[in-house]
């Protein structure tokens, strides 16, 4: 989550690193939507705060019930810009819970509620509703990709967009030339190679409350683990292979969505019946440091360019280390034979990460290790700097 300046250029952006990156020169003709007004950039640094809305996807609830990615960052960042003391509205479902003002744009969470068959309806009530709103704010932060274009690149109000998913769609290509000059962020250096023409202002890895999750000392690490969702290109298929071939049990802990029923049901049901797998169902975030602290390692041996990979980052708080196959953000996550192991396939190099594996369980205190995770993922704010 970018620290936003308010000197002479708005459109500086400092990340957690410490890099400074300048926006690139927006095209002849494109209003630039991060440019506030000079009357708001001295109320703002008079008063010390921001008006930010923060517009979630309606899928899950924010933070999510059990399983979910981009509304738990929501959350995360939400949150900690309430502490912060900036006047904060979220925009999300009407079962989530948060410290900020609560505009409900839906009933509840999407994915829960077995009524909804056209999912695009309540979002497009939702852009409606913020727009109506938008002059009450300093900034609008989505998190719902190019959704907001269109509408809000013709808007006087600020705003941006996270990037939470991927890239690399052909069909993506046309939608970003037609908006070179819509800012958004992304979350990992991988994620935006696709799309060298989007107005990126920064990478800005995701982060995690400094205390959430923590290794949990009474848990022996017994078994390896699978954490997430299971879809063709997170391949829990391969995480089974990977398990036997190291003698190890695996427990998966994993939502399945409608949308991969299917694929659930010809290819990865008929494996679950393996003597040494043993399917958990989704857990809750409450559930997460017993059911990692307990592990041996996390498996994440994906098939696609994932553009960050949350589990990584909650899998090192609790101390234990994430065996990763080596695509998209993987290399920028974890740091090779510290925080992890990258990988380049099944065969490759498994008996040597098996043993280093062991090695570390032997010689690395597990608190240590997640101390150091935490230190590098620990959740930053969004918030004007102050002078």
């Amino acid at each position: 989550m970018p620290i936003m300046t308010l000197r002479d250029n708005p459109m500086q952006v400092r990340s957690t690193p410490g890099r400074r990156l300048t926006a690139p020169n927006r095209p002849s003709g494109i209003r630039s939507p991060l440019y506030p007004s000079a009357a708001v950039r001295s109320r703002i640094q008079q008063e010390k705060r921001l008006r930010i809305a923060q517009i979630a996807p309606l899928y899950e609830a924010v933070p999510p019930k059990l399983y979910g990615g981009t509304e738990r960052v929501v959350s995360y960042l939400t949150e900690a810009l309430v502490n912060e003391g900036h006047d904060v509205t979220l925009f999300a479902s009407g079962d989530s819970v948060t410290s900020a003002k609560l505009d409900a744009c839906w009933p509840r969470a999407l994915r829960l509620d077995p009524t909804i068959r056209d999912a695009l309806a309540p979002h497009v009530l939702m852009m409606e509703k913020v727009r109506r709103v938008a002059h009450e704010f300093d900034v609008l932060h989505f998190h719902l990709d190019y959704m907001p274009f269109p509408l809000f690149s013709t808007m006087d109000t600020p705003f941006v967009t996270t990037l939470h998913g991927r890239l690399d769609l052909p069909e993506l290509q046309p939608v970003f030339d037609a908006f070179p000059g819509a800012p958004v962020i992304s979350i990992s250096d991988s994620q935006r190679v696709p799309l060298p023409q989007a107005n990126s202002l920064n990478t800005i890895y995701h982060g995690l409350p400094e205390q959430l999750l923590t290794p949990q000392a009474d848990k022996k690490p017994e078994y390896l683990a699978f954490l997430g969702r299971i879809c063709p290109e997170k391949r829990v298929d391969t995480a089974i292979k990977i398990a036997a071939q190291s003698g190890l049990p695996l427990k998966i802990a994993a939502k399945v969505d409608k949308a991969d029923q299917d694929y659930f049901k010809r290819e990865i049901e008929p494996l679950l019946s393996q003597a040494h797998v043993e399917f958990v169902g989704e857990i809750n975030e409450a559930q997460k440091p017993e059911f990692l602290s307990g592990a041996k390692a996390l498996l994440f041996p994906i098939d696609w360019s994932e553009p960050f990979g949350l589990v990584m980052i909650e899998s090192m708080a609790c101390g234990t280390p994430v065996i990763a196959f080596n695509h998209g953000s993987v290399p920028e996550v974890i740091d090779h034979g510290v925080t992890g192991y990258i990988v380049e396939d099944v065969q490759g190099r498994w008996p040597r990460c098996n043993a280093w594996m062991n090695c570390r369980a032997r010689k690395s205190g597990r608190s240590s290790s997640a101390a150091l995770a935490r230190r590098r993922w620990r959740a930053t704010t969004w918030t004007p700097i102050r002078r």
